[in-house]
């Protein structure tokens, strides 16, 4: 059964599918940047794991489809500044679900955004990972 039909009938949540997350990271991750990807992963692999719960994942889901969406708060083509009101989105949500956020969580993000990318800096990425472990530490 699709994630989908369990939350409610939200703008961001129709927007959202897993082909459509791909085909958006893979079109404008360079102009996105490797941490705001990096974050798009977690929250998609934490979306995939059975043990987050429905409203965690109707949190993910909803932040997922805001990215995915060209037309938002500050339109994506519009150099340097398209991306924040995303990463604002993605970083609330994962601040959010930080608690079901898994050591595997990270490596599966990481290990795509090699397999994408190729050989990625990993110490762009601790800054993600220490805000998931500190928000982790505060529940």
């Amino acid at each position: 059964m699709d994630i989908k039909e369990h939350l409610k009938d939200q703008k961001y949540t129709k927007a959202y599918s897993e082909t459509k997350l791909f085909e958006k990271i893979l079109k404008f991750a360079k102009a996105a940047g490797i941490k705001i990807i990096y974050i798009a992963l977690i929250l998609y692999y934490t979306l995939q794991k059975s043990t987050t719960p429905m409203w965690a994942k109707s949190m993910i889901v909803g932040a997922l489809g805001y990215f995915i969406l060209p037309i938002d708060f500050i339109p994506d083509f519009i150099p340097f500044v398209g991306y924040t009101d995303d990463l604002s989105a993605l970083a609330g949500a994962l601040v959010a679900v930080a608690m079901y956020v898994d050591e595997e969580v990270k490596q599966k993000s990481k290990e795509k955004l090699n397999v994408w990318f190729g050989k990625i800096d990993a110490t762009e990425l601790k800054s993600v990972d220490k805000k998931i472990k500190k928000q982790d530490s505060l529940n």
